[in-house]
């Protein structure tokens, strides 16, 4: 077995428990909180650090709960809100009963925490979006700046979720749909997909491409074999999963550009990122240079931080992220 292959089988498997620079938001400063709540960026920081150090799971989980929620209704914490009996909110939709567990966790202590310093004055959708930074910086990725300002949205309807959040079997024109109605390049779709390089997905998300009538050829055989070792209860054991990473899965960095061009994508909406004639250009330059990644990845996400910002007009402060502060029946 080659060195290559060994790591791989060392990191794969486990069970779950040019880019445009964004559009002005004058809404949002960076330093909007200086005077009504001057620990806030510390607060953050120290309560994140705690939980990446527990539970390492905990940064790839808020990155990609804060894509889910900028992606539906904007950056607002709208994929936070809790169902109940009079409606059902975007976390129990089909398509985000997989966000984890960790994500929400993480913005509620850090909610805890800022009501205790400075109630009433921090949005839950600020706190996602710094926490987010943090964390992948914690990781390894690029640093970039988040302005603050945003108001907690009125609405959370898990209706809605579908047509706006990228599904693992869609191809190239799909996914540029979406990403387009926000305001997105092709370059910045493929830099914003490269948060690939950390979490999980769960066997489902794949088995189509191992155990279908026609399992992927393009897919490395190897990979495919112990993925279908690893998957073969996943009907009845749904939280088994596997790195979108295998090679580095707990850093952020540029290696899910490399496993693209090695068969080692595990989901055909990354692989496709490989295949297709309009992305494969960024997806070689990323695998060559980290640096320019970094670059673009930071750029991509100083831009999704800004998409569809709820001001004082159309938003709150929520008392509790996972409750409106009225509800409205």
């Amino acid at each position: 077995m080659s060195s290559f292959l060994g790591a791989l089988f060392v990191v794969l498997v486990f069970v779950v428990p040019s880019i445009s620079s964004a559009p002005p938001v004058t809404s949002l400063t960076k330093d909007y909180y200086q005077k009504t709540c001057p620990d806030f960026g510390k607060i953050v920081r120290e309560t994140v650090s705690t939980k990446q150090v527990a539970q390492p799971t905990t940064a790839a989980g808020t990155l990609r709960l804060f894509f889910h929620d900028c992606f539906l209704e904007g950056c607002d914490g709208s994929v936070l809100i809790a169902t109940n009996s009079f409606n059902k909110a975007e976390k129990d939709d089909d398509l985000n009963e997989s966000l984890p567990g960790d994500a929400f966790d993480i913005v509620t202590r850090v909610k805890t925490a800022l009501e205790l310093a400075c109630p009433g004055v921090v949005s839950c959708a600020d706190i996602l979006a710094q926490s987010t930074r943090d964390l992948v910086t914690m990781i390894g990725g690029p640093f970039y700046e988040v302005k603050l300002g945003r108001k907690d949205g009125f609405e959370s309807k898990a209706h809605k979720v579908r047509g706006n959040i990228p599904l693992p079997n869609h191809t190239v024109q799909d996914m540029m749909s979406i990403f387009t109605k926000n305001g997105f390049t092709v370059r910045e779709m493929v830099a914003l997909s490269g948060g690939h390089t950390v979490g999980f997905s769960h066997c489902k998300e794949f088995a189509d491409r191992i155990f279908g009538p026609k399992p992927d050829p393009e897919l490395d055989a190897h990979f495919s074999g112990v993925l279908k070792g690893l998957c073969k209860d996943y009907k009845v054991n749904k939280t088994m999963a596997a790195f979108l990473d295998p090679i580095t899965p707990g850093k952020f960095d540029n290696m899910y550009f490399k496993n693209l061009k090695r068969g080692l994508g595990l989901l055909a909406s990354d692989h496709i990122l490989f295949k297709d004639k309009s992305t494969r250009p960024f997806v070689d330059l990323y695998a060559e240079n980290q640096t320019v990644f970094f670059e673009d990845f930071a750029r991509a996400m100083e831009k999704l931080g800004t998409v569809g910002v709820k001001g004082d007009k159309d938003g709150e402060v929520r008392r509790r992220c996972d409750h409106f502060n009225k509800l409205n029946v």
